[in-house]
């Protein structure tokens, strides 16, 4: 009995283990953008604007893809900073290469990757880094956010920002962008395969409102405190029953 007792105990501490260490691997591709061309991110592009290619996902609004430090000084599409006559510095996001960025108030629409392996029912979490700006050659203050979607759900950035602005959307002031901010979302699946879509918003139209994007990944929800708890008060039963059965 003993020995049934133990190897109980082994496997299920190997099972929690195992569940701990999957929780580390995203599932998502190129979630820092590396594997990517700069350009319109769209599939009816500009023609006088290179077509970006980014591994892992679609798109069908105005979007872009930046590289490093090319936000506020390239040839296609400019972001106000101190760079080019507007304020602030608009900075590396933290992964430091490229990053997107999305029109939230003009031919709208999501950039998108197929999730593959979940489990329905389990829950992931969402994690991703995000800031706010303004195209350059457009006056006025703005706002900017995005609607996050796995399953058919969709929450915002309004709702778990860590910034000092949690009063709906980010508000950012004439010429300027804001400083990087990270985000976790929690979301369950409902089937093995599902679309995790990112969706610019912003106002007001005709002052382009840009939401920017870098570092996503998604996995598996960690278990929560008490659930180890719960686990090692189990095997703790387990063991003093088989105890108190061989006396």
């Amino acid at each position: 009995m003993r020995f049934k007792t133990i190897a109980f105990t082994l496997a299920a501490l190997a099972a929690f283990s195992g569940a701990a260490h999957a929780d580390t691997v995203n599932l998502v591709t190129n979630g820092d953008f590396t594997n990517a061309t700069t350009g319109q991110f769209q599939a009816n592009a500009n023609n006088s604007v290179a077509n970006a290619q980014v591994a892992g996902w679609t798109s069908t609004g105005y979007n872009f893809v930046f590289a490093a430090n090319g936000g506020d000084d390239n040839s296609y599409l400019q972001l106000w900073s101190s760079k080019n006559g507007g304020v602030g510095t608009l900075a590396n996001s933290p992964t430091g290469g490229n990053y997107i960025g999305a029109d939230g108030a003009f031919q709208t629409g999501a950039i998108s990757q197929t999730i593959n392996g979940l489990v329905a029912g389990q829950q992931y979490s969402v994690s991703f880094d995000w800031a706010a700006a303004q195209q350059k050659g457009f006056d006025g203050q703005t706002t900017e956010q995005w609607a996050v979607d796995l399953s058919g759900k969709a929450l915002t950035t309004s709702s778990t920002s860590t910034t000092a602005q949690k009063t709906g959307v980010y508000t950012d002031a004439n010429h300027s962008s804001s400083s990087w901010m990270h985000e976790t979302m929690t979301f369950t699946a409902t089937s093995t395969s599902e679309v995790l879509s990112f969706l610019a918003i912003g106002t007001p139209t005709g002052k382009p409102p840009f939401s920017l994007l870098d570092g996503v990944s998604m996995v598996a929800a960690v278990p929560e405190p008490s659930e180890w708890a719960m686990l090692f008060a189990g095997l703790g039963l387990v063991g003093f029953m088989a105890r108190r059965r061989k006396n």
